[in-house]
């Protein structure tokens, strides 16, 4: 989209361009793109957190250095040499931080937190769909606050544009060029509020960037921060001004989750501290975007056995058979599969995957890939219903035969 300035005079405060967080006029939501004070999105690297600050996790807690030194603002290369994890006990220690500082706004929800920490470590998307009040956009907001790492968020609405998502190109008058201005998709941590309440047609300014980490602008590509990820919240389909998600982009997703409403001990905890108005605001960094991608780069070294492999294969072509379901999952759910057991067996404190780090992650994996027929539909039977089904008949290998093995 090609925009020119009417006036080179023109202040630039009033220029309606001037921001990415500017994309539209006074009767759009003005709080479209929120970007966090903590960071620019646009091409902020994340910074190194020194070891030793209060609540924040570094691998040399593991050993309990007596060192009080600060990581220096040295190359990219000894950043993260300092980062590195050594072993699946610095590794379990990393993501029970994060884990417990996203407790902190998100009670009596550690399943699905992990589950959060699972994909972001696996470097996947989560989708977070359930009915209003039930905290999706807490957790989103909760495990980006736990990150330093550059954040956005866009709340989508029926009347955005894919530009308002990925930017767009400015012709400057004064200079006689063309300018790329970044839009809010341009961050670590990118925050897609009620995501299915905007058309299809926006909705696939995302297939892109979820999957290859770029976006395409008048033909020119921008690479986005890493590491990256979306987490999307969405309401019901039967709500009013919602559309569906396609298939293609709802298999972008590594997880998806269903909070539910908070059992009773966390109810009267939450009624207890009604004064606190944005919970999400109490977590601080405790990683930074180094230290994601030294945990990711540790998952990467877990072995996986050829029978875990074999385990894996086997339920994804179930989901090609299967009676109720007219299509089934893609190889790329095979890969979420893979590396979501990887880091399900780095959490657990283990440098190799069983077959049950990986029924841990079906239903979460699976059920949002596959398309029921109509016969499932009439019947009431749901997705996670029939993954469940394929755990029970699908043989699992013995866990002692692939316990460890050549990497």
């Amino acid at each position: 989209m090609m925009t020119a300035m009417p006036n080179p005079a023109q202040s630039a405060a009033d220029h309606p361009f001037q921001a990415s967080a500017q994309l539209s006029d006074s009767t759009r939501i003005a709080d479209r793109t929120q970007l966090s004070d903590r960071t620019c999105p646009a091409a902020v690297a994340p910074k190194a957190i020194p070891p030793h600050t209060t609540g924040q996790w570094h691998p040399s807690h593991a050993s309990r250095s007596s060192s009080s030194a600060s990581i220096p603002a040295a190359s990219d290369h000894r950043r993260r040499q300092q980062h590195a994890i050594r072993d699946a006990t610095e590794f379990r220690q990393a993501a029970d931080a994060l884990t417990q500082a996203i407790s902190t706004a998100v009670l009596g929800k550690e399943t699905s937190i992990r589950r959060c920490v699972t994909a972001l470590i696996a470097g996947g998307h989560i989708l977070l769909e359930d009915t209003p009040g039930t905290g999706k956009t807490q957790l989103a907001r909760a495990l980006a606050n736990a990150l330093e790492a550059s954040y956005s968020r866009i709340q989508f609405t029926p009347d955005m544009l894919p530009g308002d998502v990925t930017g767009i190109t400015v012709y400057r008058q004064r200079t006689g060029d063309f300018t790329f201005r970044p839009g809010p998709i341009f961050a670590s941590i990118v925050l897609a509020d009620e995501v299915n309440r905007s058309s299809p047609k926006t909705q696939s300014a995302l297939l892109e960037v979820m999957e290859e980490r770029q976006v395409t602008v008048d033909g020119a590509r921008h690479r986005v921060p890493q590491p990256f990820m979306v987490i999307a919240t969405q309401n019901p389909y039967d709500q009013a001004g919602t559309y569906r998600l396609p298939e293609a982009q709802l298999d972008r997703f590594f997880i998806t989750l269903s909070l539910g409403a908070p059992d009773h001990a966390a109810s009267i905890t939450l009624l207890r501290q009604a004064s606190v108005i944005d919970r999400a605001a109490l977590v601080t960094p405790v990683l930074d975007g180094e230290g994601i991608l030294a945990l990711r780069s540790y998952a990467e070294t877990i072995h996986i056995g050829d029978q875990v492999l074999e385990y894996i294969v086997r339920l994804v072509e179930a989901t090609r058979h299967h009676e109720l379901i007219a299509c089934g999952a893609s190889i790329r759910a095979g890969l979420a599969l893979v590396r979501g057991a990887r880091v399900c067996a780095g959490l657990e404190g283990r440098d190799y995957v069983t077959p049950d780090d990986v029924r841990d992650l079906a239903v979460s994996v699976l059920a949002h890939r596959i398309v029921l027929k109509s016969e499932a539909i009439c019947s009431a039977t749901t997705s996670r219903q029939i993954i469940m089904q394929l755990l029970d008949n699908v043989p699992a290998p013995q866990s002692a035969a692939i316990r460890r093995g050549p990497r």
